[in-house]
């Protein structure tokens, strides 16, 4: 099998070698840790005591780690914690927020790459969040004996018709995971159908609601409030991990918007670090006066964010601007392309969400969001205009939402506790694994 799936992926290769040079030449993108995810390279010395592997593919999943891993330290302090990450970004921000562990780049899966980042980093167990099962790093981790976990697990209703074509080797790749923890019991309930051991999949709830930052007092949204100049009287909206068409439907209504609004300001969060150049220049076609977010030092600048759209050009921010948000709109739902993003942050906040029709990452949440009058789902751009305007000219029905979504986001909270749980566990009923650690 694995000599198989090697030739399939050198054939893959091969086929996107010319798209994958282009990318490489003109925006750097896969250029960082190349080598060492093809041959699975790991600068780490030997264990001197228990490993555990934590794998986030980029930044959304190492931020939910960040509490799983907090939780598993507290109460594991003699065990080493290794983090890997995919993308770039992902390996920048665990850079930035574990700075104290060991942060690799996870090997491509191929049999000799996997076999390598394996034996260097010998853990004695595998936490994958929400998934990333590649078949020859879970057959290498069967033959050493390495339980793997699967936490925050979810499965949206596109990825679980695709699995369902695939039968038998779904069946198979399931078969090499030995704890599925899942975010609700519909997703539990298709890794059952597509052939998870029933006793392996557990419903733990969502640990992105863990940890969240609920208080709009916190100093790096005070911070922000400082810098972008927010005053008490302003509405802000914040449309965050935007995708096209929308922040160019987001600057359309605006423009219109703010004639009856003159205290509407808009921070505008494109979702990939390599579109912020993009979305400037579209910010340019549209005559609206805009500043980048990475132009601002509260040091050194001179220049005036208040009169403008803020373009937010950097990395790790969102979570906080959130906090300034009066109304919000989460990106990645109105196209039909990417199903959503993480509405949780700007709900714990007390912010009102707004989103678009394409939620299924997110599904769950999202209609329990909108059935505790915390949220809107609307289903087009005008639909979108309608309901801000909406919103705008009701302040009560602002507090209202709010607060609802708020609330909504604190009764969720736990997962992370009895997803430590689950992990212990599993290891529990694999001593001898831990003792050859």
């Amino acid at each position: 099998m694995p000599f198989l799936l090697n030739l399939v992926y050198l054939l893959a290769l091969f086929i996107l070698s010319p798209w994958l040079l282009y990318k490489f030449l003109t925006t750097g993108k896969y250029r960082r840790g190349l080598l060492r995810k093809f041959l699975g390279l790991v600068d780490l010395p030997a264990p001197n005591s228990p490993r555990i592997w934590f794998h986030g593919v980029s930044v959304g999943e190492i931020h939910l780690l960040r509490h799983v891993v907090a939780r598993f330290r507290q109460s594991h302090p003699n065990w080493e914690c290794v983090l890997s990450t995919t993308t770039d970004t992902g390996f920048d921000e665990a850079r930035k927020h574990f700075p104290d562990l060991s942060v690799v780049y996870w090997p491509l899966d191929f049999s000799w790459a996997v076999r390598r980042a394996l034996r260097r980093i010998n853990p004695s167990l595998i936490v994958l969040a929400e998934g990333e099962l590649w078949p020859n790093f879970l057959i290498a981790a069967k033959r050493r004996g390495i339980p793997v976990a699967v936490i925050n697990g979810r499965l949206s209703p596109r990825s679980f018709r695709r699995y369902r074509r695939f039968g038998g080797l779904v069946r198979w790749l399931f078969g090499h995971v030995d704890l599925f923890a899942m975010q609700t019991a519909d997703y539990a309930g298709h890794i059952r159908e597509l052939g998870g051991a029933a006793e392996r999949v557990k419903v733990t709830g969502s640990v992105k609601f863990d940890g969240v930052q609920t208080e709009r007092a916190n100093p790096r949204t005070q911070e922000l409030r400082c810098l972008l100049g927010v005053e008490t009287d302003d509405l802000v909206w914040t449309v965050g991990s935007t995708q096209p068409p929308e922040e160019e439907i987001a600057l359309d209504i605006f423009r219109r918007v703010k004639v009856e609004h003159p205290n509407l300001r808009l921070f505008l969060v494109p979702r990939q670090k390599d579109r912020f150049d993009e979305v400037a220049r579209l910010l340019e076609r549209s005559n609206l006066p805009f500043v980048r977010r990475s132009a601002l030092d509260p040091r050194t600048s001179i220049l005036d964010p208040r009169s403008s759209v803020i373009l937010v050009d950097t990395i790790g921010e969102l979570g906080a601007l959130w906090g300034l948000a009066d109304i919000a709109y989460v990106g990645g739902s109105l196209d039909g392309r990417r199903g959503g993003q993480n509405m949780i942050e700007p709900a714990a906040y007390g912010a009102v969400v707004l989103f678009g029709p394409h939620v299924w990452n997110f599904r769950d949440t999202a209609a329990r969001l909108v059935e505790a009058g915390a949220a809107r789902q609307v289903a087009d751009a005008a639909a979108l205009e309608t309901a801000l305007r909406q919103l705008l000219d009701d302040a009560d029905g602002r507090q209202r939402m709010g607060s609802a979504a708020r609330q909504f986001v604190l009764r969720q909270q736990g997962a992370t506790e009895h997803t430590v749980a689950l992990l212990d566990e599993l290891l529990a009923n694999r001593p001898g694994r831990m003792l050859a650690a």
